[in-house]
């Protein structure tokens, strides 16, 4: 059964990426230009142009985002850290396997946020969870996310000792499961969860029903910006924060009626 939730979920993601539905815009205009149904190849055509104009020139996607990142504060300073939880999703996996080392990208945020926590609290323990969320890699073959977490944080000088990594997690609701099953928390031990701040609120649902007693909400990576600082032709930049926003709210939506 997860494994059927996991591939649907990437269906599903795909289906939701903005690129998607302007590629079907695109598709009707030229097909309708074919047909020589003019009213319906000029209303596509039409749509299309001023979709990619709202897209690039308006922060839309800050506004489905920052409802998302507000919800948990910047935790400063804590006095009790048993042990760490970072969530995969900050590297770069494919560049990894053809650079051959490790690449960090989009949520790199959560390595440093880590690396920082792991150095003020040297009695608690780092786990690091995360495998491969890509289909192609559904077949175990492909490198882990775990793998290039392991290789960052020795190069940096943590203690082995210190250490656990899961590698066999392909979302949130097995990040959580999984790792709890390999950390095994004790009543009374304080974790601190670090993770995307859009993504913390589906992470902490997921974290609690998995048996998490004590998980601490350490949200980094914040993507949005003031309203003004957002307008101009940023293409590519509001494309991807919406199609993110969107996943998320829609993951969360799905969590919640799945029991994640």
């Amino acid at each position: 059964m997860d494994t059927v939730f996991f591939a649907l979920s990437k269906l599903l993601g795909a289906a939701l990426k903005l690129e998607t539905w302007l590629f079907v815009l695109a598709l009707v205009a030229f097909l309708a230009n074919l047909c020589s149904w003019l009213r319906v190849a000029r209303f596509a055509s039409a749509a299309l142009v001023l979709t990619i104009l709202g897209i690039g020139l308006f922060p839309l996607g800050d506004v489905l985002m920052r409802p998302l990142e507000a919800e948990f504060s910047v935790q400063k300073d804590l006095a009790k850290v048993d042990g760490i939880v970072v969530l995969g999703g900050g590297e770069d996996v494919p560049a990894s396997r053809q650079s051959g080392q490790p690449q960090l990208g989009e949520g790199g945020d959560r390595y440093v946020a880590a690396m920082a926590l792991a150095q003020a609290h040297p009695e608690a323990r780092l786990l690091f969870a995360g495998g491969s969320g890509r289909l192609r890699d559904m077949n175990g073959t492909g490198i882990s996310e775990a793998a290039i977490a392991e290789r960052i944080f020795r190069a940096y000088g943590i203690e082995p000792a210190r250490m656990l990594f899961e590698s066999r997690s392909r979302n949130t609701t097995e990040n959580a499961r999984l790792s709890h099953a390999l950390a095994g928390p004790k009543d009374g031990e304080q974790w601190v969860l670090i993770t995307s701040a859009f993504h913390m609120q589906r992470a902490v649902r997921s974290f609690s029903t998995a048996g998490w007693q004590e998980i601490v909400p350490f949200p980094v990576d914040f993507r949005t910006r003031a309203w003004p600082d957002g307008f101009g032709w940023n293409f590519q930049r509001n494309l991807g924060l919406s199609n993110t926003a969107l996943r998320e709210w829609v993951g969360r939506a799905v969590y919640s009626m799945t029991g994640r």
